[in-house]
């Protein structure tokens, strides 16, 4: 009797053992896949081609001053840049004269950190602060020779808008001289500024 009872025991201990190792099973439930985000570059080259009007004029004159002291010409403008990110960038530019109304040809170059800011998705402001080279040639109406050159500040504002995918169409004022000194310009022992507007179209790589 005794044996039978002990056996009872036994089988109740192994069974209750039992469950109790069932309810430790660990589940391992199946891993769902995170996809990457992949975060685009906004950093890119560029290439553009503009066309520039060019007011040159001495003293207190301005750019749209249309008198005797001011100079207009056409230029073709070259620029290329990179935007680090969507509010900085740098950009080079060349430009150089293709058609004078009066006495005066030019060419400048220009080197200029470029502060940005994205009105909308296609639409932005920018300003151009930088240094630059200035050279201005001809002769006047009197027959005297006008040949003047700087290194000096050069700034600017403009707007762009990105009419097709990569292809943006910009406006913008920049000043290329600041009161040079010149013997001769459309009189003689004058300082000469020069600004200019410039329409133009770039290419982002």
């Amino acid at each position: 009797m005794k044996s039978i009872r002990w056996s009872f025991v036994s089988v109740v201990a192994c069974s209750h053992m039992a469950f109790a190792g069932a309810n430790t099973t660990k589940v391992i439930e199946p891993s769902m896949p995170i996809p990457a985000v992949v975060e685009e570059s906004i950093s890119e080259f560029y290439i553009g081609l503009g066309v520039s009007t060019v007011s040159t004029y001495q003293g207190d004159l301005d750019f749209f001053s249309i008198t005797d002291g001011q100079d207009r010409i056409g230029n073709i403008l070259l620029s290329a840049g990179y935007d680090w990110n969507e509010y900085i960038g740098i950009e080079a530019r060349y430009m150089v004269s293709v058609a004078k109304e009066d006495i005066a040809d030019m060419d400048s170059w220009s080197i200029y950190i470029k502060p940005q800011y994205p009105i909308t998705e296609d639409l932005t402001v920018y300003a151009l602060l930088g240094v630059g080279g200035f050279d201005i040639s001809g002769t006047n109406h009197f027959g005297d020779s006008i040949n003047a050159d700087e290194i000096s500040f050069h700034w600017g504002v403009g707007v762009s808008y990105e009419v097709y995918e990569d292809i943006f169409v910009s406006v913008d004022y920049t000043q290329i001289a600041n009161s040079i000194d010149t013997n001769t310009f459309v009189t003689q022992n004058v300082d000469v500024s020069s600004d200019a507007i410039t329409v133009g179209l770039s290419y982002h790589f």
